[in-house]
């Protein structure tokens, strides 16, 4: 025997077929299990993250949105989440949540009914105090308080 070769008649120096078979294989099953595990990881650390950034979020600055028309709503980002500001007919002001709170669609304000409206599965809010009216929905939506100020409106948790 060779002193150079070893068991099975493989030399040292060379990469042998069954070698180069096993790292590529080792190498597609990390992959694979990499596109796997990130999804997962992004599913189950995204509701920490988001809470986080919503902890962080106590009031949001609106600049001129006490120019908003009476009777009009916007839409705004509170942290990490779709909001409504709803300045109604009357001159009041209403900030809520616009995560529907059965299956978190995105609502709208719906002008000529004077409601919010889930166009997913049909939930209907009172525009005034965000109660859940009819529908799915098994909660009202979350109220903010709303500060009107000359040039400005500041929205912040209540």
């Amino acid at each position: 025997m060779d002193p150079v070769e070893e068991k099975g008649g493989e030399s040292r120096g060379e990469m042998t077929r069954r070698t180069f078979v096993r790292i590529g294989l080792t190498a597609v099953g990390a992959g694979y299990a990499a596109a796997l595990g990130y999804p997962i990881y992004e599913y189950l650390a995204s509701p920490a993250e988001k809470a986080a950034v919503e902890a962080a979020v106590k009031d949001v600055t609106l600049e001129k949105a006490d120019e908003l028309p009476a009777g009009s709503a916007m839409m705004f980002k509170f942290g990490g989440m779709p909001a409504l500001l709803i300045h109604h007919d009357d001159g009041t002001w209403t900030s809520l949540s616009a995560v529907c709170t059965h299956l978190g669609c995105t609502v709208q304000y719906e002008k000529e009914q004077k409601r919010i409206h889930c166009a997913c599965h049909g939930g209907v809010y009172d525009a005034r105090t965000g109660a859940n009216m009819s529908g799915p929905p098994p909660k009202p939506l979350r109220a903010f308080r709303v500060e009107v100020a000359v040039g400005k409106v500041v929205v912040s948790r209540a």
